[in-house]
């Protein structure tokens, strides 16, 4: 069955049906858009917390890497998880605070910058969830409709035949078909970048921990 055949049966569906597919193409063409720039932003925060981590372990100033993140209007990822920590620890550590409680604060706040960042990474996200666990069902619906529209319609004919219920249930297809390629390209990017923003997260912690031990070794050394 060409393109053309294709169209003819969407341009012949009930009302209800191209209404159906209408919803699904805007659901597929959401969560294609929705796919393609949530692939660009997770690939940025991986690269960005690679180049960052090789900065902070090259063994540059903590405090000099502290003032040139301090003049960018925006800072992400790695680097606002290390910022939040240092400016929590220089502000305790000007006021000797003790290293329980500097710790205890500095942990505290890159903790909140990593779940700032993940709410980041994970906004929108649910959309291709949605779209995966329902379109099947919206697809169904169409489907449905239109078996009905075309076993009433031969109601209306003395006598029934495979060719006039056929192009009925071929119309109604094409719903069931549309939600199927609505769902399986969001699910399969959904469970993905879930992974990798799970992976992403296990970074940050990570890295959150051995900031936090060498913040508490600098705070021992002090005279």
């Amino acid at each position: 069955m060409g393109s053309n055949s294709i169209l003819d049966l969407i341009t012949g569906a009930s009302p209800v049906v191209q209404a159906v597919m209408a919803l699904l193409l805007t659901a597929s063409l959401a969560s294609w858009a929705l796919i393609f720039r949530k692939s660009r932003q997770l690939g940025e925060a991986g690269r960005a917390a690679e180049a960052f981590e090789a900065r902070f372990w090259s063994g540059i100033d903590l405090a000099d890497l502290y003032r040139q993140l301090a003049k960018r209007e925006e800072v992400a990822g790695m680097e606002a998880v290390f910022f939040a920590g240092y400016r929590e620890f220089a502000r305790l550590f000007r006021q000797n605070a003790p290293a329980g409680l500097l710790a205890e604060n500095v942990e505290r706040a890159m903790g909140v910058a990593i779940g700032r960042e993940l709410d980041r990474l994970d906004q929108h996200l649910p959309l291709l969830a949605t779209v995966g666990s329902t379109s099947p069902y919206v697809g169904l619906f169409g489907t449905v409709w239109g078996i009905m529209n075309a076993f009433r319609a031969l109601g209306h004919v003395q006598q029934a035949t495979l060719a006039l219920v056929a192009p009925g249930i071929a119309e109604a297809l094409v719903a069931t078909a549309m939600g199927l390629f609505a769902a399986i390209p969001a699910v399969i990017a959904y469970n993905r970048y879930t992974s990798r923003i799970d992976r992403l997260e296990r970074r940050y912690e990570r890295f959150a921990d051995e900031f936090l031990c060498l913040l508490q070794r600098k705070a021992l050394e002090k005279p």
